[in-house]
């Protein structure tokens, strides 16, 4: 198995064949990100394993990762046989909560992982969400807002994560049916909206404006998309014609603003 090294920190370190440890089963990571496990893997071939791995032994002899999966699969990507562990003197319970809570503060879980994590601690672990948010270091109403992200299809939850939503886009498409969800996240999508976009266009679904009042709106916005585009042809025309002019165009509360200097060539009356 290795040899046992005493730090003053971080207790006792030693080393244990990848073969007898086993991945936490409440680890809330589903996906691994296969370019990011072989960059850290030629890591570990070039610097070794930095940070031990944290483990507890089983009643079968074998260990159970509570921290570390990452670094276990990379190191076996590397062709390790051997890694530096931590063994821990916990139950499978405090095991699975450990694991669950370092894989939350990660940055790099997505939003619906983190929200199962979150409601697996609530459920089978007798946590609440004030005791949640406390481990985590975040406010209650944060825990809140993330377990409602499961209210979500399954369907919808691929369909967001595959079209890159984030997570307050993907919260307002909570205020719509459930018919109208897959629909609006496909046009957010599509339309490549930003937050506050998102919420002006979930609050025309919500609340549409009178259709008569909606196509003279339309109508309105390309007369003066018209007006601009003709305004910019004759600045062209005049260009090319050799005209000799000046002009500025400026747009600052909520106006454009063109202004054409043509000298005179003669004095006016």
């Amino acid at each position: 198995m290795g040899v046992i090294f005493k730090t003053k920190d971080k207790g006792s370190i030693t080393e244990l064949q990848t073969a007898v440890i086993f991945p936490n089963p409440n680890q809330p990571r589903k996906e691994f990100d296969q370019q990011e496990l072989a960059g850290l893997a030629q890591s570990i071939k070039e610097n070794g394993i930095l940070q031990p791995l944290t483990v507890r032994k089983t009643e079968d002899g074998r260990y159970e990762l509570i921290a570390g999966e990452r670094r276990l699969r990379a190191a076996r990507l590397a062709g390790l046989s051997v890694v530096p562990v931590i063994v821990a003197d916990k139950t499978a319970q405090e095991s699975a909560v450990l694991s669950i809570l370092e894989n939350i503060q990660r940055s790099d879980l997505n939003y619906f992982e983190e929200a199962e994590a979150i409601s697996r601690l609530i459920e089978y672990y007798g946590f609440t969400q004030e005791e949640v948010a406390k481990k985590l270091g975040k406010a209650q109403s944060t825990v809140a807002n993330k377990l409602r992200l499961l209210r979500l299809s399954p369907e919808i939850k691929n369909a967001v994560i595959s079209y890159g939503l984030r997570e307050r886009q993907v919260r307002a498409l909570l205020k719509l049916p459930e018919e109208q969800r897959a629909d609006a996240a496909e046009k957010i999508h599509k339309m490549n909206f930003n937050a506050s976009q998102t919420d002006a266009y979930i609050e025309e679904l919500l609340h549409p404006k009178p259709q008569k009042q909606q196509l003279r709106r339309r109508w309105l916005f390309k007369e003066k998309l018209l007006y601009i585009n003709n305004i910019n042809r004759t600045i062209e025309t005049m260009r090319q014609s050799g005209v000799e002019f000046d002009s500025t165009k400026r747009i600052e509360n909520g106006y454009i603003e063109y202004i054409i200097r043509i000298p005179q060539d003669s004095p006016v009356n």
